[in-house]
Order: C-alpha cells, then sequence, then structure tokens
C-alpha cells in the first residue's frame, strides 16, 4: 500500500513526465515549507515508492532531483 505522502510525490512527479522536481520542491508540495529543512523525507518516500512500484518508476538526476521518465513511443 502506498503512503500519503508516497502518493503526493508520485503525484507531483506524474503531473510533469520528464520534468525534475527537486527536493525542496517536493517538500514545499508535501508540507507547504518556505525554506529549507533538515529532513530526508523525501528520499523515504522515494526509496518507498521504488520498493514498491519498481526502480525504473523514479529516476534520480545526481545533485539535481527526481522526475518520472516521459512515455517512450514505440
Amino acid at each position: 500500500m502506498v503512503s500519503a505522502h508516497e502518493f503526493s510525490v508520485l503525484e507531483a512527479l506524474m503531473q510533469r513526465p520528464g520534468s525534475v522536481l527537486s527536493r525542496a520542491q517536493l517538500e514545499d508540495r508535501l508540507y507547504g515549507w518556505g525554506e529549507s529543512v533538515e529532513s530526508n523525507a523525501v528520499e523515504v518516500y522515494v526509496h518507498g515508492l521504488r520498493r514498491k512500484l519498481g526502480t525504473d518508476v523514479i529516476r534520480t538526476l545526481r545533485g539535481v532531483g527526481y522526475f518520472v521518465p516521459k512515455e517512450q513511443q514505440p
């Protein structure tokens, strides 16, 4: 089962496939935090989603953020 926070992360990423969202953007989406907060919550949610949905669903652009790849045309 996907938690409410995991769903919010996935929803944010799925709204703009191929677009990279930073941890700060995802935290703002989840919590409405307008400032930098030392937390690894987003990483925990992404890890949980990868365990449940597969490792290729959410990709990491190292040092930038997370994204869901655009659907490829056959």
